[in-house]
């Protein structure tokens, strides 16, 4: 069975805070680029989008839609993320956000339908409802069983099943009777596999991996590998049953490089580990004010495993740094620069796309196409000898692939390194 990269989380113009050329076009263009075969149509609940979406895409097999004019290669997946805003538990300001996948047109015209019903929908691609994430689940399951639902970036601190701000301490706790019916969870760029699995109450649930993509340069920044039919139903079956014949491995961010990592507040510049977190009480030296707790301290809290422990059933991951990165490193210029821009475009075309460089590709092979601090900068990335500045409160880690005396030494949990075994 032909492998292939997946990424089941975007976002389209029509969400908030996201670039204008994410549309179904662009998309595909540039899943192309990155090497993803699979990508999420992302905010279906949107009805301007989701007209584009029913006159853009074509039927390419069971639930599997492509372009009917322009890029060919890319099959998309009806996806969307809704919201929820809600009191459970004794707790006022739950806030969860969650993944909804569907079959077909009919079924996502059903469930707009209902959630039209029940909120503005039209607002924005993430729309937002005020009833408690259990009845998402039964409400939509109720439309049709072969829908999946699956909590988003699981422990971001503000809007996830395990924030530290808003959420709960199980995936029990949050959906109740509708617990059975949640098979996987997105750990989110501040998280990583290797960290839910020292949670046993998670050796049961498929943990993927997505972009969450605001602009399209940002897909495939973490995604998922499959090897199994290109269809809904047999995706989708692969992800309830944890598959590890269906679903080889997720790719991964540094997750210290993601941007809720450590505590801390961006605001007094305070950057901390869970452990001197609490030493101050998880209070600010600065401001005096409660620190923003990140992914880190929240798993430790909640973690009945070590560090380092590998569930029997896990399914591995690979940890990467996106290939404009490493150039605009290697080359010391910025990301969007015309020589960093080149470069990343004239690679890309050598080798077939940027997973072929990031995974695919043996070192003999980069070695002839990139220059030779490009090559040293992706074997590095693939050593996992970097570097890192973890991130915080809402500010983006820094990987530093070549650092200079002093940089990246803050300590950071674990060793950074490929996890593909």
């Amino acid at each position: 069975m032909t492998r292939f990269i997946a990424d089941l989380h975007v976002h389209s113009k029509y969400s908030r805070a996201t670039s204008k050329e994410m549309e179904l076009d662009t998309i595909a263009r540039w899943c192309k680029i990155k090497g993803i075969k699979l990508v999420a149509t992302g905010d279906f609940t949107h009805p301007l989008y989701f007209t584009e979406i029913k006159s853009k895409l074509a039927p390419a097999g069971d639930g599997i839609f492509r372009l009917k004019e322009g890029e060919q290669e890319t099959h998309f997946i009806l996806c969307t993320e809704v919201s929820n805003i809600f009191a459970q538990g004794g707790h006022t300001n739950r806030r969860t956000h969650t993944l909804i996948f569907a079959p077909s047109f009919e079924v996502v015209e059903r469930i707009n339908i209902m959630l039209g019903r029940l909120g503005n929908v039209g607002s924005d691609g993430r729309p937002i409802f005020g009833f408690p994430a259990k009845d998402l689940v039964k409400m939509i399951l109720d439309i049709s069983p072969d829908c999946l639902l699956v909590p988003a970036h699981a422990w971001t601190p503000w809007f996830s099943v395990f924030g530290a701000n808003s959420g709960f301490d199980s995936i029990e706790e949050c959906f109740e009777e509708q617990a059975k019916n949640i098979r996987a969870i997105e750990t989110g760029l501040s998280s990583d596999p290797e960290m839910n699995w020292r949670l046993s109450a998670l050796d049961g649930i498929t943990f993927i991996s997505n972009s969450d993509a605001h602009s399209p340069s940002k897909l495939g920044r973490e995604a998922n590998c499959f090897a199994c039919a290109l269809d809904y139903k047999e995706i989708t079956r692969c992800i309830k049953e944890k598959d590890p014949g269906g679903l080889l491995f997720t790719v991964e961010f540094f997750p210290e490089e993601g941007k809720y990592h450590y505590d801390g507040h961006r605001n007094c510049n305070i950057l901390f580990t869970p452990q001197e977190s609490r030493k101050h009480q998880d209070i600010c030296p600065v401001c005096n004010k409660q620190l923003t707790v990140g992914v880190m301290h929240r798993v430790e809290e909640l973690a009945d495993r070590p560090e380092g422990f590998i569930p029997k059933n896990a399914i591995p991951s690979i940890h990467l740094v996106p290939l404009e990165e490493i150039i605009a490193a290697a080359l010391g210029a910025g990301t969007n620069t015309k020589g960093v821009q080149g470069e990343y475009m004239r690679m890309v075309e050598q080798a077939g796309s940027e997973f072929a460089i990031l995974i695919d590709l043996p070192s003999e092979e980069i070695k002839k196409i990139a220059q030779p601090k490009i090559y040293e900068g992706i074997m590095l990335v693939r050593q996992g000898k970097l570097k890192i500045v973890p991130g915080y409160d809402g500010v983006y880690g820094q990987i530093n692939i070549f650092p200079k005396e002093g940089e990246g030494e803050k300590p950071v949990e674990g060793e950074a390194q490929m996890k593909l075994f």
